[in-house]
């Protein structure tokens, strides 16, 4: 019985002794195979870079007429012929209409004869003026070398009709000067019986035609009727409203992309024009763009939209605008660990935001799993592709 007691005690201080040993090898396994250690957090990251950003509003707009007018007569009258239908093209200058107007005919030879007739009384006036003058001269020549020969009465009179023809003379030339202008007027409106096209376009609309009697566009007549409409199509408006909160960035020469979707053409082109004024309606101001058109494919009336570059910022210094948050990033340094920074943002897209201060190209900056890791903490970074700069639309 004393045996058994003993061989129990040894086995039991036995077992005692190897415990420690074996919990020692165990933890010392466990160890090995990387038991009891955390596995570092993975993030996604984006690198610091630089990139070109630009923030862009995208408007509606519509092409216009760079000219669009109603061609009136200057004179009244019937059209004789009419030489241009709907949808000509005609060049600055060429003959539209001619309208027949027989009282200016009847006016214009009256003109002429009235002139003719003053011309003659001219020179009646001319031949008396002469005559008289000569005899002046010889009575005062003989008055010279004979003073007692001339009595000083006569050589009053004769003086005094020197100046009286001459004074007739000088009267019937500017009876010929009025009849002249008074004829120079009469073919001037002659002239407007002949009704040209003011510029280069297309004949929109046609009103009047052979025989029809044309008022004045120059008359109070609130019913004068145009002979045609006449829209320049070879330059054309592009004309959109820009919203006030954009108004300070628009410029004569900002940069806009243009988008026709109907005929799947895009082309660049730059503000020429804006109106200065917010529309206290619609609060926008009207702004437009020049576009040359000498093919012709653009038609006043199509609708494109325009892109308008309000801010741009070339070659900054940028991260993706999920790096940023409160104005702080979370940036990965070279051994992993976290870092939390405040930074200073500039110009923003929504993609890309500008960093002025706080952060260095090439920088780890984490976009995804900010939730997940505290400033400290070692992480692995999975450095997303970058999908490069975009504009930015509003």
């Amino acid at each position: 019985m004393k045996n058994k007691r003993l061989t129990y005690g040894l086995a039991a201080t036995g077992l005692a002794a190897a415990l420690p040993a074996a919990l020692a090898l165990e933890s010392s396994a466990a160890k090995d195979a990387g038991v009891g250690s955390a596995p570092a957090v993975v993030v996604s990251a984006a690198r610091v870079r630089r990139a070109d950003l630009a923030r862009v509003i995208t408007l509606a707009a519509e092409f216009e007429p760079f000219q669009d007018v109603s061609v009136h007569a200057k004179v009244a009258g019937y059209v004789h012929s009419i030489r241009v239908d709907v949808g000509d093209h005609v060049r600055k200058g060429e003959t539209i209409a001619v309208l027949e107007i027989p009282e200016l005919n009847d006016d214009l030879r009256r003109a002429k004869a009235a002139t003719g007739a003053a011309k003659e009384e001219t020179n009646r006036a001319q031949a008396h003026h002469d005559e008289v003058h000569l005899a002046s001269q010889r009575l005062l020549e003989v008055a010279k070398q004979q003073p007692n020969l001339v009595a000083q009465q006569d050589i009053d009179a004769a003086r005094d009709q020197d100046q009286a023809a001459e004074a007739a003379l000088a009267s019937a030339r500017e009876s010929v000067e009025e009849s002249e202008a008074n004829e120079s007027r009469i073919h001037t409106m002659l002239g407007y019986a002949v009704i040209t096209a003011p510029f280069d376009g297309v004949v929109t609309r046609r009103y009047a035609d052979t025989g029809a009697l044309i008022q004045a566009g120059t008359s109070s007549n609130t019913q004068a009727m145009p002979v045609v409409s006449l829209a320049e199509d070879r330059l054309l408006r592009l004309v959109f409203p820009v919203p006030e909160s954009a108004v300070p960035f628009v410029r004569e020469g900002t940069p806009v992309d243009v988008d026709v979707q109907s005929l799947q053409r895009k082309f660049a082109g730059k503000v020429v024009r804006f109106s200065g004024q917010v529309d206290r309606a619609t609060r926008t101001m009207q702004t437009e763009v020049d576009v040359p058109n000498p093919d012709l494919r653009l038609t006043p009336g199509m609708y494109a939209s325009v892109s308008v570059v309000l801010e741009s910022r070339p070659n900054a210094l940028s991260v993706p605008v999920q790096a940023v948050a409160e104005g702080t990033a979370l940036v990965v340094r070279p051994d992993g660990a976290v870092e939390k920074r405040a930074v200073k943002l500039g110009l923003e897209t929504p993609e890309r935001v500008e960093v002025v201060d706080g952060l260095k190209e090439n920088e780890l900056v984490v976009i995804g799993g900010r939730t997940r890791v505290r400033p400290g903490d070692h992480v692995q970074a999975k450095v997303e592709a970058d999908p490069g700069p975009a504009e930015g639309h509003s």
